[in-house]
């Protein structure tokens, strides 16, 4: 007989770097109007990694934190999704899966697609589950969003790690079918392993985002997802805030649906407060996008909304959720808030420092300062091995 249990969103939550470099410190040294930034891409600041944090450091310190509440012995699978891989075999969860102390038998697998990838992990968990209504799937998603110093997308940089556990019975949020589905080969934004920052084409971008939803929407309606008039809200991918906006704007017109930008602003608003102030997070931000809706005052119990997750190059996909009744106890505002507000601010000349950092490619030995704020670090490197300890592990007595 087929299973009908819900499966989805059993947690989530999300950590970010421990410095911020806020928009008006680098409108003043690009010579703009910081509202080029404020209002023109919906950007306040972005979070910067220090020298000894990466994607596995904020990946690790979000999904101590399921584990902190849920435990580690229904969890069967990590899928860590990222377009910002620290090396080409190994996968970055397999240091999270050590840092975390999770049981030897998990499997550990590494996704990729530009920023759609914590999308297909999701999906993939959540069919995992439904083999095992006993198991739980820990899904992670870590990007560091960079470009060229002074180039077009510099201000949309930022860095974060998603972390949800996916269940049966979830007390956040049902994942329900079908979803809409696009594919399409494009050169959109790409990052060929050689750079260690990303190329985008920023109009060809734009459009092909737009097109994807067009598609990833025509195919969830033809094969019977709800229509856009059921929906409490869209959550949407956001390489920048303002692109919500715009794809929201876009789905009401091919929809026929008639709204001002007033409407459109009260709808996506609760959708962008975290993006806003960290930035860029390409995997992450969907899910960053969520949390910050159902951190939000709306009342949301037993609602349906829905997600668009979009990677360039590109792939897309157009989903629907229920939030669960009640999900409100199981929320971690207080945590989101913490982990934005302990950023410090650095100045223009750190961050140009800090983006120019290289580490070393000879296997030579380089030692990271101890700067972060995080509960794990990357500590150096050694012979080409990247060494990772807790925090704690390598604070220093007070004198």
């Amino acid at each position: 007989m087929p299973n009908d249990r819900p499966i989805g969103i059993h947690d989530l939550t999300f950590r970010t770097t421990s410095l911020t470099l806020p928009h008006t410190e680098l409108a003043q040294h690009a010579d703009v109007s910081v509202a080029k930034y404020h209002h023109g891409i919906g950007q306040r600041s972005m979070s910067i990694p220090a020298a000894d944090e990466d994607i596995v450091t904020m990946a690790a310190e979000a999904a101590q934190a399921l584990i902190a509440r849920h435990g580690a012995h229904q969890i069967r699978t990590l899928l860590f999704a990222t377009e910002t891989g620290i090396d080409q075999s190994k996968s970055a969860g397999v240091y999270v899966h050590s840092l975390l102390g999770l049981p030897a038998h998990v499997r550990v697998v590494e996704l990729k697609q530009a920023c759609y990838g914590a999308t297909a992990a999701l999906q993939l968990a959540t069919a995992l589950v439904r083999q095992d209504l006993t198991q739980h799937v820990l899904v992670v998603a870590s990007d560091i969003a960079r470009y060229d110093l002074d180039s077009p997308g510099e201000a949309t940089q930022g860095a974060a790690a998603a972390a949800m556990l996916i269940a049966a019975d979830p007390a956040l949020a049902t994942i329900e079918h079908p979803s809409g589905l696009y594919t399409r080969d494009i050169m959109d934004f790409w990052r060929p392993n050689y750079r260690s920052t990303a190329l985008v084409d920023g109009r060809k971008s734009l459009k092909a985002y737009l097109h994807a939803l067009d598609r990833a929407w025509s195919d969830h309606q033809e094969r019977g997802g709800r229509p856009l008039h059921d929906l409490r809200t869209v959550c949407y991918h956001q390489p920048f805030t303002k692109m919500a906006h715009k794809a929201h704007e876009h789905l009401l017109r091919i929809t026929g649906t008639k709204a001002d930008l007033s409407d459109i602003d009260t709808a996506l608003a609760p959708t962008t407060t975290y993006n806003e102030v960290i930035g860029n997070s390409y995997t992450a931000s969907l899910y960053l996008a969520l949390s910050s809706l159902l951190d939000s005052s709306a009342d949301l119990d037993g609602s349906p909304i829905g997600l668009f997750s979009y990677g360039s190059g590109s792939v897309a996909e157009f989903f629907t959720a229920q939030v669960s009744p009640g999900y409100r106890s199981h929320l971690r505002t207080a945590e989101h808030h913490n982990t934005i507000a302990r950023r410090g601010e650095i100045s223009y000349a750190t961050y140009r420092q800090l983006h120019s950092l290289t580490l070393p490619t000879d296997g030579g030995h380089w030692d990271a300062p101890l700067t972060s704020a995080g509960e794990y670090r990357l500590t150096g490197v050694h012979q080409h091995q990247r060494i990772y300890q807790p925090t704690r592990a390598t604070e220093q007595p007070a004198a």
